[in-house]
């Protein structure tokens, strides 16, 4: 069973990994139309299908041409004006066959009586309120037909609302829809649609596209995320590179907590940062009292780059970790405050933690050494997520993410991107994210597609001189592009 969003994603990766929508939506509309030649053998049937303006329809659209070769095919259109340009495509190919298009409701009532079979190709998955007109009258009037077989089309139309087609059969794609059963649904017929492999093991950019959350447009400042970074001290320029890329990512205000030793050259990297100079020249428990300060200002934390491995910064990370924790902020452990942590697991268990570890880390989080086996890793992963009750996010040539339940993988990355500063980037990208309110498990995935693409653009100017600053500056193209 899978969700509409995730089924977005899918469609979105797949175009994204060489399979167009264009081709998934031949493919269903052909399964449909299969499925009633399958199940209807008399070809003197005549068949009413009825089309919304959207991708619904547009698979209405591709069963017309095919079934028309066997029985005498109608086609009423609830509209005027085709929504999406691969349905408006179908429809245009439609109009070059032999099938009547109707779209005045003064011809339904007609059509519905003509007709032996009604396939309903009106709304699919997303609805988020109430059906409206013309929609609500259509679906009262194909309910009160009878003796009529009825097919949906992915999901019946109005599915989760107070008022749906009855469907004797239902042939959706892929996967069975959440919320659909036999009693809403009627028999449910599986097909699929050629939905790429790539396009269910690897992020790309439907996770970006369906997952990102848009601001309002009437949103305040802070609405849209605050991100706490503590982080520098012995290295300098890691805190920025996570504060500017938290920037770059949309959120509204990035605190960098510091130590006295980096915190002017922190300040310097941007005017954008609001920073926090600690009492010593590395993070102590002395400045545990001034960042909790700040813990209340903030909707996500970013701990560790730049910390260096010092005993009294170990020694602070494990308090303040605890603190984190029992303020219920979401928190990306990353870099130097992964160790410590690691040989305190039951400080993060069960919580919206996200762990960034690359191979020798995640050696210091659970004592484990992991092959070099994509699988065994993927297993390694999952099943440690799941032990803790967290989100990890391996590091690597193909990197994995799990949360315990799910896993994904990522390849959208080059080479270059071993350069120093790539790990706090993504860092604060997943710090951006989850401070947006985004699930821990999704944050990782958009990260890992928008972290790697943007390294992907900055490559193409940058070739093998890229540097970690070129991939926060890509960051809006990606942005831009795809949502």
């Amino acid at each position: 069973m899978i969700s509409e969003a995730e089924i977005k994603v899918l469609d979105r990766n797949s175009e994204y990994f060489g399979v167009p929508t264009l081709h998934l939506m031949e493919n269903a509309g052909k399964g449909v139309a299969e499925f009633i030649r399958n199940t209807v053998k008399n070809t003197k049937k005549n068949i009413l299908i009825l089309c919304g303006t959207g991708n619904n329809g547009g698979d209405g659209f591709v069963a017309a041409r095919y079934l028309t070769q066997y029985y005498k095919v109608t086609v009423f259109l609830a509209g005027t004006e085709i929504k999406t340009e691969i349905a408006q495509k179908n429809y245009q190919k439609l109009q070059t066959y032999e099938v009547k298009i109707y779209t005045s409701p003064r011809d339904l009532d007609a059509l519905l009586v003509e007709n032996d079979i009604l396939i309903d190709a009106l709304l699919g998955t997303g609805l988020a309120d109430e059906l409206k007109e013309p929609y609500a009258t259509i679906v009262k009037k194909i309910n009160a037909t009878k003796k009529k077989m009825i097919v949906s089309v992915d999901v019946p139309t109005g599915l989760g609302t107070t008022q749906s087609i009855t469907s004797e059969y239902t042939v959706t794609f892929h996967d069975i829809k959440e919320g659909m059963n036999e009693k809403n649904s009627g028999n449910i017929q599986v097909v699929d649609i050629g939905i790429s492999q790539e396009a269910t093991t690897y992020v790309g950019p439907g996770e970006l596209s369906v997952y990102y959350p848009r601001p309002a447009k009437k949103s305040h400042k802070g609405d849209n995320g605050i991100v706490l970074i503590i982080g520098g001290g012995p290295y300098i320029g890691a805190p920025a590179l996570s504060g500017l890329a938290a920037l770059r990512t949309g959120v509204d205000l990035v605190y960098i907590a510091t130590p006295k030793r980096s915190w002017e050259s922190v300040a310097a990297f941007s005017p954008n940062f609001i920073v926090k100079d600690l009492h010593d020249d590395m993070l102590t428990k002395n400045d545990i009292p001034s960042i909790e300060e700040l813990l209340s200002k903030c909707t996500a934390v970013v701990l560790g780059p730049g910390l260096g491995a010092a005993k009294e910064t170990e020694e602070a990370i494990i308090p303040l970790v605890r603190r984190i924790i029992a303020e219920k902020k979401p928190l990306v452990l990353d870099a130097d405050a992964i160790k410590p942590v690691g040989e305190n697991l039951p400080l993060i268990k069960n919580s919206t933690t996200v762990v960034t570890p690359h191979v020798g880390e995640f050696k210091k989080l659970t004592g484990i050494t992991l092959s070099q086996d994509v699988d065994t890793r993927i297993n390694a992963v999952k099943d440690w997520a799941e032990k803790i009750g967290i989100t990890i996010f391996l590091k690597g040539y193909i990197d994995v993410l799990s949360d315990g339940t799910n896993v994904k993988q990522n390849k959208v990355h080059n080479e270059a991107m071993t350069v120093g500063g790539t790990g706090d980037v993504l860092a604060g990208i997943i710090g951006a994210l989850l401070s947006k309110g985004v699930k821990p498990f999704n944050a990782v995935r958009i990260a890992a597609f928008l972290n790697g693409e943007a390294g992907n653009e900055a490559f193409q100017k940058k070739s093998y001189g890229l540097i970690a600053t070129d991939i926060v500056d890509e960051i809006p193209t990606v942005l831009k592009k795809y949502l």
